[in-house]
């Protein structure tokens, strides 16, 4: 009986769509662990096609081209490397699974199907595909793989059929999204719970990337059975990492190795953000992004993280002042670009804003200047930056943040004009938590500079939108930590305002933010795409209907 296998992980970043592409990384993994001396190479959820695919498995081209991809693979092991466990999805009749594949020898070694379909927050997979039934263990060169798909793991079910039909550890590939703190509040705890109740090792295979709004942190690990961590891969970066698994009576033991550290709170939204935002400009084909800066933190932020994730040659950023722009802003702007080192232009916005004024004066007339004419400069600003983003081809980086979008503080085709926003999730407590981290912190992976990315006024000074003379935006809304504490309480918790007000906040200022939160549905469901960072992101996680007259929360 063979007594020790080495295990390759490999921690892709596969392009949901792109074939060809994600075949290639796939060969890069199994040559690199051939060399390392691997047995059988493990890939994330879906690593043909990418994860998650959504309605492109119902294109049947698409289902037969993964299927050819997965038939080369399968014959290119006759060559005496290493096997490898691939995903893809799989048509049998009129059903349509989420597979795995064990391929080696030349051929498919075993197909394993998903059982569990999570069909909560940003997943429906019951809408695209069929359950498999409860999957046996593998035979694999004188092994037995406990072999199940992502959400196969989080609940016990097939964990324990494969524990008593004979497998040796449990083996999961995942395609498991981004929420801060998931690895040590979720996913290990659920893992050792797991190992406790089959006493088998565990072993997490997880994709890296960015997806659309998603993001997949990777942080492969393995527990072994005394449920102590045997593996941790990196955080945010692609891995190829090689494991050896030895036999300890009916079951197998994983040689523990060094640990890859895990980042911090701000540090993991942080890169979380960057890889976001790199995935979707190089997927989407864009050369570069612009912005505009405007001297206030959301802006700063927004450049700090595009310039460390793209470099500051593909970040654009412009000055849009209006009449009502402080030296103080236009000042703190041009220090942020000088020290992100990115260029950045001044495009006045006063010409539109006289254009609009002189052509709208005949409708207006008898009218008093109100939030309309703050509109129009905004507008003025988004209609520049989306001109220069045609003629140049790269995307405008929207720069709004959560607690704005919660509450519709946000002028619709104006500031929110965008491909794409990296503070969507961030509620702007967090936005100032992240800008003093970055100005003393550079993480690891980033392209931009070293030391302060935004002066110190830029994260003290008084928000404000500027658009009349000494506005902040605590004219508009609540403090920011009465405001966010009140948000959390609202979206992530759906917590009631009685509960709210129990819990020490003012019931006037629970329901104006309730309110303003539900008037605001229309304006988040034409917001541009963004980075989930919390376990309840406005989009796919929290779907919510425009026309709504339910008025219960108040009770």
């Amino acid at each position: 009986m063979t007594e020790t296998l080495k295990l390759a992980l490999a921690q892709l970043n596969p392009h949901v769509g792109q074939i060809a592409a994600n075949l290639a990384g796939i060969r890069r993994a199994r040559a690199l662990a051939a060399r390392l001396g691997a047995d059988l190479v493990v890939t994330p959820e879906l690593s043909i096609s990418g994860y998650p695919p959504e309605d492109l498995v119902r294109k049947p081209a698409f289902v037969a081209a993964c299927a050819d991809a997965m038939s080369a693979l399968a014959a290119e092991t006759a060559d005496g490397g290493p096997g490898i466990i691939v995903g893809a999805p799989w048509a049998e009749g009129d059903k349509l699974y989420n597979a795995a594949f064990v391929l080696d020898g030349g051929r498919i070694l075993a197909r394993r199907f998903k059982h569990e379909l999570p069909n909560y927050g940003v997943f429906d997979e019951k809408r695209v595909f069929d359950a498999g039934p409860a999957p046996g263990p593998v035979p694999f060169r004188g092994f037995r793989l406990g072999l199940m798909i992502c959400e196969d793991w989080w609940f016990p079910a097939v964990s324990e059929t494969l524990a008593e039909s004979g497998a040796e550890f449990l083996l999961s590939t995942n395609g498991s999204p981004f929420e801060v703190n998931k690895q040590q509040e979720q996913r290990i705890p659920l893992a050792v719970r797991r190992v406790v109740e089959t006493g088998l090792a565990f072993v997490f295979c997880a994709q890296v990337c960015g997806q659309d709004e998603l993001v997949f942190e990777g942080a492969s690990f393995v527990l072994n059975p005394d449920r102590s961590l045997a593996v941790q891969m990196p955080f945010f970066d692609e891995a190829v990492t090689l494991t050896e698994w030895r036999r300890d009576g009916e079951r197998l033991v994983c040689v523990p190795q060094p640990l890859a550290p895990e980042p911090g709170r701000m540090e993991q939204i942080y890169r979380a953000m960057m890889l976001g935002l790199a995935d979707y400009v190089r997927k989407n084909g864009f050369p570069g992004v612009i912005l505009g800066l405007s001297g206030g933190i959301d802006s700063a932020l927004s450049a700090a993280v595009a310039t460390d994730a793209l470099g500051a040659d593909r970040v654009r950023a412009f000055m849009l002042p209006s009449p009502y722009t402080s030296q103080t802003s236009l000042d703190d702007a041009a220090d942020c670009a000088r020290l992100l080192g990115i260029s950045c232009d001044t495009v006045p916005i006063s010409p539109a804003m006289g254009a609009f004024e002189s052509a709208l004066a005949p409708v207006f007339e008898g009218r008093r200047a109100d939030i309309t004419e703050e509109n129009i400069q905004s507008r003025a600003r988004g209609l520049i930056l989306m001109a220069i983003s045609n003629k140049f081809g790269s995307m405008v980086l929207t720069t709004g943040n959560k607690s704005e979008m919660s509450v519709g503080y946000a002028t619709l085709y104006g500031d929110m004009c965008g491909g794409y926003s990296v503070l969507k999730d961030v509620y702007k407590t967090t936005v100032f938590e992240l800008s003093r981290w970055r100005n003393t912190h550079r993480p690891p992976g980033a392209l931009g500079p070293e030391g302060p990315v935004m002066p110190e006024r830029v994260i003290t000074k008084p928000p404000t939108a500027e658009l009349k003379p000494n506005q902040t935006d605590q004219d508009t809304l609540p403090p920011y930590e009465v405001l966010d504490a009140i948000l959390s309480g609202l979206v992530e918790g759906e917590q009631s305002v009685d509960a709210l007000v129990a819990a020490g906040h003012d019931r006037a200022t629970v329901l104006r933010v309730w309110r303003m939160l539900d008037r605001a549905e229309y304006k988040r469901r034409q917001a541009p795409p963004g980075v989930k960072i919390t376990p309840r992101a406005f989009g796919r996680d929290r779907r919510y209907p425009i026309t709504n007259g339910f008025t219960g929360l108040i009770a």
